[in-house]
């Protein structure tokens, strides 16, 4: 199908540029969301006519765009979560939740804008895109933790899944406990399958 872009569109073109994209994409995505018209004739001179005030919107729009970049870019946000010892989350954080914790701290994004390929499933420091203006994209990161404690020492740079081994083994080791004898009264003795 042959539509003309309202707005610049990532890897399809400028506003104004007349170009062919699947019926199914065009039907369900760009006509609904007002991002494309039916390159017929009367849509043709309809663009022309409105050309100005589209560009003026645009123009517009991208310069709010633009001061929320400079409130968000780089910008990290906490998000606790449960997780195992493994370091994988009961659940996961995705658009919606990333959504609602950027807004809660001042600043509206939804989360359609969010670029995220799948959710983030693990604890840990995950960078997401954020698209607030096609020509604008930026980067917040997500600090993942399972308390404000643990993303301080995330935010350090500190890997809180690894465990010393030698601190672990201290915390374990009872020196008290002697090597267990059996019900007799004799030293246990380490047995095999073939001594049954």
């Amino acid at each position: 199908m042959q539509i003309i872009l309202l707005e610049r569109i990532g890897p399809l073109g400028q506003m104004g540029d007349i170009v062919n994209v699947k019926n199914g994409y065009a039907r369900n995505f760009l006509l609904p969301q007002g991002k494309a018209l039916r390159a017929t004739k009367a849509n043709r001179v309809e663009f022309e006519k409105q050309r100005l005030q589209l560009e003026a919107r645009n123009l517009e729009l991208k310069k709010e765009a633009e001061v929320i970049s400079e409130k968000l870019n780089n910008k990290q946000f906490i998000v606790i979560r449960q997780a195992g010892d493994t370091g994988q989350l009961y659940g996961s954080v995705a658009t919606r939740d990333i959504s609602n914790i950027v807004t809660e701290n001042g600043v509206s994004i939804e989360r359609g804008q969010i670029e995220l390929r799948q959710p983030i499933k693990t604890l840990g420091i995950h960078t997401v895109q954020v698209v607030l203006h096609p020509e604008i994209k930026i980067a917040i990161t997500m600090n993942v933790a399972r308390s404000e404690e643990e993303a301080e020492r995330q935010a350090r740079g500190e890997n809180v899944m690894v465990i010393d081994e030698e601190v672990l083994e201290l915390e374990t080791f009872n020196p008290d406990e002697e090597f267990s004898d059996n019900e007799d009264g004799d030293s246990a003795e380490l047995r095999t399958y073939n001594d049954y």
